[in-house]
């Protein structure tokens, strides 16, 4: 019979994690499944229990992942079986196990929005960029603050093919830190009018305990999307209301990411019904392959 063990981010710590992964021992024809949130053992031989395979679906397609939906569960889990496949001979219902999982996380997110909309501030950023359909290979994009936040945002865009992106902070040596592996030019804070002038979008997310820009700053007539999820606020209120300037603020962006939080969540029962129907096809076709195996015989 097909069994798992399993030790996840929801009822174990990260040190009963990593403990348990040193202390896991590899088995001949198991297929064995490490993400940051959880560290999974596949193995046996025969029978697939549904809870088993429900697990396995559940998890592939994202239902047991700290964020409802996300998308990198999907590739583990494939990494991970094919790891298996090269350095054992895996038992023909381990092989149907997963290539059934594998579908079943396609699935979810092909026919439900499980997946849909930003679910982390720095992500809600670059959707909000998206949503006003600015150019990010052309617009000059300054960031202010050094910090995980910032970081995220910096490496997002970079994968999104921004090209004219700058940081800008206090401290100029965090800020190479920050920006020099990435090939980013650095400004100094203290030049924000200069460097304000030259930004199409601006980002700000430092922990300053008062507003660092102001509607003084922004050069006449200029064009801005500005961003601030700092708390409290960087960008002051009075900006937003200058005639060429957009400005989302911290609510605005955590609004966005709880309706796409609650989306997901009402996804979540329409995700559930495809792997049940999964389940069934699953034990049909091991079923079927059951009955094949005593007739050759």
């Amino acid at each position: 019979m097909i069994a798992y063990k399993s030790i996840n981010q929801q009822n174990f710590s990260l040190e009963e994690r990593e403990a348990y992964f040193h202390g896991l021992k590899k088995q001949e024809g198991a297929v064995l499944l490490q993400t940051c949130n959880r560290v999974e053992l596949y193995y046996g031989e025969g029978d697939v229990p549904d809870d088993v395979a429900r697990h396995l679906f559940r998890v592939t397609a994202g239902l047991e992942s700290a964020l409802i939906g996300e998308r990198a569960v999907q590739g583990q889990v494939k990494d991970s079986y094919q790891e298996a496949q090269r350095q054992y001979h895996l038992p023909a219902e381990i092989h149907k196990l997963f290539t059934c999982a594998l579908q079943v996380g396609k699935r979810v997110r092909t026919e439900t929005e499980i997946s849909q909309g930003a679910v982390s501030h720095s992500l809600a950023a670059i959707e909000i960029m998206e949503q006003e359909q600015v150019d990010l290979s052309s617009s000059r994009i300054t960031i202010i603050g050094v910090n995980k936040l910032t970081s995220d945002i910096l490496k997002f865009l970079k994968n999104k093919g921004a090209q004219l992106v700058f940081l800008a902070n206090r401290s100029q040596i965090k800020a190479h830190q920050l920006a020099d592996p990435l090939g980013i030019s650095v400004y100094e804070l203290r030049d924000k009018k200069r460097f304000l002038a030259e930004t199409d979008i601006l980002i700000s997310a430092t922990s300053a305990p008062h507003a660092l820009i102001h509607a003084e700053d922004i050069p006449a007539e200029k064009t801005l999307l500005a961003i601030d999820l700092a708390f409290p606020r960087d960008i002051d209120a009075l900006v937003g209301t200058l005639p060429n300037v957009k400005l989302y603020n911290i609510r605005d962006v955590e609004q966005r990411v709880r309706r796409n939080i609650s989306v997901r969540q009402t996804e979540v029962v329409r995700a559930e019904a495809i792997i049940e129907e999964e389940i069934t096809e699953l034990q049909d076709i091991l079923r079927r392959r059951k009955q094949y195996l005593r007739q050759a015989i």
